[in-house]
């Protein structure tokens, strides 16, 4: 974590949608990239349910339906996949509740819930202010604040500590409550305290932390559960021990349990000798504890004041939440006497970076041309932009001009006891075929002069820093992935804003090739599936119905790369060769003998990029600018070079927070084309008859002259795939010039299922002409979830 001046806050501003009310005592999760607010209130209590998604910087009140709860605060909440689960909390002044509701996200559905009394004991009394935390299946609160009064409006307040487990059905519904019976000494009674549960990687059980919280005066205690043992204890720490606080917030990012804000006693009280008559105030302290040394480490004190707002100012009951290493912060009470038209509570919006951000995954390939490469990688969570490297001295290797040979696959070997139609292509690291698939290709690519500022973009797919290529949105080429019958559609709630979040299939807009796609998933059925392509030498396959989005974290299918082009598995396909085992972190690696230079493409706010020149970095001189806590070249002073054809090239990508550049990804290599190859068919359709299904498809946009062939092929399955998943052996079911083919039942019955995503068939077509083979187009028909036979 950073040193406390290196904190870069950053306060969110340019967002759209209907931006929820100022509250505090709200409770916030997270769903991958929404954060997901409930309750609070603020001169009444709020019973809206508001969703932020942070990837695209807009608020939205989802249309929830079912058994919905009353507003509340101070209530638990918690998030299981994309289940939230509410209990307790104050519905009023005064009247408190021991009510649990389900939300099943997925629908945006809520449903009451009653859960089995504890085989002995009663269950839990309304309360509010307690702790409400998750592990497996099972839900552990602790403590909270009870009204002893049967009269609301004579509140009299009982501090609880005890202790309830609640297991949970899989999926859906409860099974009832529980009493464990702990060991050791139990925390004294409180409320407004926080509790987050932690296991060691690779060693010890799960432990459930609880800090602070209010029984008259606040409290500073740490307390551990070992919820294996079932055993309390308190934990000897180390370092500065927060202030005495509660109504702050607790989040748990890797090994560090992160506290922020709250109440905490006035400067220069003694919180030992007369801990209820001191004065309380909102603080902007920010420590962290780390959970497997339990050492304290102040990252903003108390002391330090804030003149330039540059993070958020001291709050209580605000709400805090974690995605990926970023956390949330939202609204809260500001702790201020209330004066003429002023408000209490916060209504900003802030998030802080915790650590550099992950490499991402190898640089992908979706398509090449003779001096350029669209390429894209997986997106990396809550990071502000990517820098993109290459390396240029691979040597040169040409493309066979054999037009009687596979397509661009020299040093494939074929299968000596295979003729004709049925040779068999191992797809081998020598393939040299161009195949593409993208998850989200771009729409516009925007230059920026000189330094880039973040907060000022608002184009999702907008090249950062610099500009290095024209309008790629003509150069888009990807694989699709096309339904079985038997794959019903899905659709999303919200018009399928959170789908995508939440494992609803979705479609992804290609507004670069159509802007009228489906917002909702069609099956394929005996009717075609229409596609398009364009440029000349990479495919664009679009399903208009059933473009899918993929799994950032896949590995699924090869792409060719023309010509000679190496592969390895990764999502769409490139190029993935490791150079070495340490790549170095500085953006501008310093030479020493026998290094390879690197340059850089650019800085890039989307994972994909139009790659048509780099800069050339002087010897000696590095001209330094900085973006955010990342310091990168002032690119305005650099020298441009472009592509050149039938040349080797070696890319790597790194991710860009708050606390700057992250590690590189493994590096791939690709190959720019030679002129004169044909471009991929386009228009892949697939259609059931009854000798099998029907293959057909589109000439290529560009032939570049005749085309004299097509080449269909069918993965299949052999024992080199079962050994190793990621060697796709193809199978050549058609050649001729007709430009459709019928695949037979027989031949679908070799099939090789592909489930290194979803599970699908993978069909490759291509065009050759005088020259030879050309780019294929790799289309995969999703088979659905069961292991069916494919025409079942």
């Amino acid at each position: 974590m950073a040193a406390p001046s290196l904190l870069n806050w950053r306060r969110v501003s340019s967002f759209t949608g209907p931006v929820p009310r100022a509250r505090h005592g709200h409770r916030a999760v997270a769903i991958r990239e929404l954060m997901i607010i409930f309750g609070g209130g603020n001169e009444g209590i709020a019973d809206e349910l508001h969703v932020y998604n942070t990837a695209t910087n807009q608020w939205f009140l989802p249309a929830v339906r079912g058994d919905i709860p009353p507003g509340c605060a101070a209530h638990g909440f918690v998030c299981d996949g994309t289940r939230i689960l509410v209990f307790g909390g104050m519905v009023e002044y005064g009247r408190y509740s021991n009510e649990l509701y389900e939300l099943q996200a997925s629908r945006w559905l809520w449903k009451k819930v009653k859960p089995h009394p504890p085989p002995s004991g009663l269950p839990p009394c309304p309360r509010l202010g307690h702790s409400f935390s998750l592990y497996g299946n099972k839900c552990y609160l602790f403590g909270g604040l009870a009204n002893e009064s049967e009269d609301s409006n004579n509140n009299v307040p009982r501090y609880l500590n005890d202790f309830y487990e609640l297991e949970l059905q899989h999926g859906s519904g409860v099974v009832g409550w529980s009493i464990p019976v702990t060991k050791g000494v139990m925390p004294s009674p409180r409320e407004s305290h926080t509790a987050v549960i932690y296991c060691k990687k690779d060693s010890g059980g799960p432990k459930m932390y609880v800090f602070g919280g209010m029984c008259g005066a606040r409290l500073d205690d740490l307390w551990q559960l070992d919820l294996e043992t079932m055993s309390w204890s308190k934990p000897e720490t180390k370092g500065t021990v927060p202030l005495p606080r509660s109504l702050h917030t607790a989040s748990v990012i890797g090994n560090k349990m992160y506290i922020f804000g709250g109440w905490v006693p006035h400067k220069g009280e003694n919180t030992e000798t007369s801990p209820h008559d001191c004065e309380w105030r909102c603080t902007s302290s920010f420590s962290y504890l780390n959970l497997d040394t339990t050492e304290w480490t102040t990252l903003v004190s108390d002391s330090q004041e804030d003149k330039k707002n540059s993070r958020p100012r001291p709050r209580a009951g605000h709400c805090a939440v974690a995605i990926g290493t970023r956390l949330y912060f939202w609204s809260g009470r500001d702790g201020y006497k209330k004066a003429l038209n002023s408000q209490v509570c916060c209504k900003d919006l802030w998030y802080l970076d915790t650590e550099k951000p992950p490499a991402p995954s190898q640089v992908q390939l979706i398509k090449a041309t003779t001096n350029s490469f669209h390429v894209k990688w997986d997106e990396v969570s809550t990071v502000e932009g990517y820098l993109l490297q290459l390396s240029t001295d691979l040597p040169y290797q040409a493309a066979s001009s054999d037009s009687s040979a596979a397509p661009n696959m020299q040093g494939v070997r074929m299968d000596p006891h295979r003729q004709g139609s049925n040779n068999i292509v191992p797809n081998s690291i020598n393939d040299t075929i161009n195949s593409t698939k993208t998850e989200q290709p771009a729409t516009k690519e925007t230059s920026m002069k000189n330094k880039p500022d973040f907060k000022a973009l608002t184009d999702s797919n907008a090249i950062l820093y610099p500009s290095l290529a024209s309008n790629a949105s003509n150069h888009n080429s990807h694989v699709v992935d096309m339904l079985r019958k038997d794959e019903g559609p899905h659709t999303s709630a919200n018009v399928g804003v959170l789908s995508s979040c939440l494992d609803v299939r979705t479609v992804i807009p290609e507004t670069s090739v159509s802007s009228t796609v489906s917002s909702t998933q069609t099956m394929v059925t005996q009717q075609t599936i229409k596609t398009e392509s364009s440029s000349t030498n990479g495919a664009v396959v679009k399903d208009e119905t059933s473009l899918t989005t993929f799994s950032t974290k896949s590995e699924v299918d090869e792409t060719y790369a023309l010509p000679a082009t190496k592969i390895s598995r990764v999502e769409t396909h490139a190029t993935a060769m490791p150079f070495s085992k340490e790549t170095p972190s500085n953006p501008v690696a310093t030479m020493k003998a026998g290094e390879r230079q690197w340059c850089d493409v650019g800085i890039f706010k989307n994972n994909t990029a139009l790659v048509s020149q780099f800069y050339l970095l002087p010897k000696g001189k590095q001209s330094i600018s900085k973006v955010g806590n990342a310091d990168v070249p002032d690119y305005s002073l650099l020298k441009k070079q472009d592509l050149v054809p039938g040349t080797g090239y070696r890319f790597r990508v790194a991710a860009i927070n708050g606390c700057g550049i992250g590690p590189f990804s493994k590096i791939s290599e690709f190959k720019t084309c030679i002129p004169g190859f044909p471009g991929a068919p386009s228009a892949v359709r697939i259609s059931k008859n009854v000798e099998g299904i029907h293959l057909s498809w589109e000439p290529p946009t560009s032939p570049s002259g005749n085309i004299l062939e097509y080449s269909a092929y069918l993965a299949i399955r052999t024992a080199q795939i079962q050994d190793n998943p990621s060697q796709l052996v193809f199978m050549r079911i058609y050649c001729g010039l007709k430009t459709s083919c019928t695949v037979t039942a027989g031949q679908l019955a070799n099939a090789h299922i592909d489930y290194t995503s979803r599970p699908a068939i993978v069909f490759r077509i291509s065009a050759k002409n005088e020259k030879g083979y050309g780019p294929a187009t790799q289309v995969r028909w999703l088979q659905g979830n069961n292991k069916k036979a494919p025409l079942n």
